[in-house]
């Protein structure tokens, strides 16, 4: 292992998915796959000690499940969250939905192959999110229809910059394609990110996302 290269945990109470899991990602030259978990429990005391870039975590575990570990590693009340990506072959909506709002980072189902596998690592190594292609537009109409809005009323007005680079966020763009729409650079991107969820007291782009889709900012 380098010191580049982007640490994972992986959690899942099946050792053959874990294998699956880890030859996929150790094929990349820049992800090593540090610890694995077979339970709820032993995930969230792993996570918390060695502190891996990035956490795959399987929804139904024993003991304590995904979404429970998803809120001790990355909820609201965590002072230095870790980034999550639950990984899960149940598509439900309370599934997707309770994982989020606990604070992942992404949410990928077990049949995505393994380049959008990799791709999410990268995406919440990145601080980006990534949500399988096929749960996005039920989620984010799932959370316009039912849930209140995420965080308070901007501190300060967002600027005309600011609402474009949320479109873009809630259109799935990453840093990059944003710039390149915006023709803007990459460092002014990240900082209209940072600035945005500190103006709406957000925490990540999975986030920004669902103030977008609540607030009609997107069709």
């Amino acid at each position: 292992m380098s010191a580049t290269d982007i640490t994972v945990m992986l959690a899942d109470d099946q050792a053959m998915i874990r294998d699956c899991l880890r030859l996929i990602l150790e094929d990349q030259p820049d992800i090593s796959v540090v610890a694995e978990a077979a339970d709820g429990a032993e995930a969230i005391a792993l996570a918390r000690r060695l502190r891996p870039d990035v956490c795959l975590v399987d929804i139904q575990m024993p003991g304590l499940d995904g979404i429970e570990v998803t809120r001790a590693l990355a909820g609201p009340e965590v002072a230095d969250p870790l980034r999550v990506v639950v990984v899960t072959t149940f598509d439900l909506d309370e599934y997707v939905h309770g994982a989020l709002r606990g604070g992942a980072i992404g949410f990928v189902l077990k049949d995505v192959g393994p380049d959008l596998l990799v791709e999410a690592v990268r995406a919440a190594n990145a601080g980006d999110a990534l949500i399988s292609p096929s749960l996005t537009l039920r989620l984010l109409r799932h959370l316009t229809a039912t849930a209140a809005p995420v965080g308070r009323a901007p501190a300060q007005p967002l600027s005309d910059r600011e609402f474009e680079v949320v479109r873009a966020v809630a259109r799935g763009r990453t840093n990059q394609e944003i710039a390149a729409e915006l023709f803007i650079s990459l460092s002014t991107v990240k900082g209209h990110v940072s600035g945005i969820m500190t103006k709406l007291g957000l925490r990540n782009r999975v986030e920004i996302v669902a103030w977008a889709w609540e607030h009609r900012l997107v069709d």
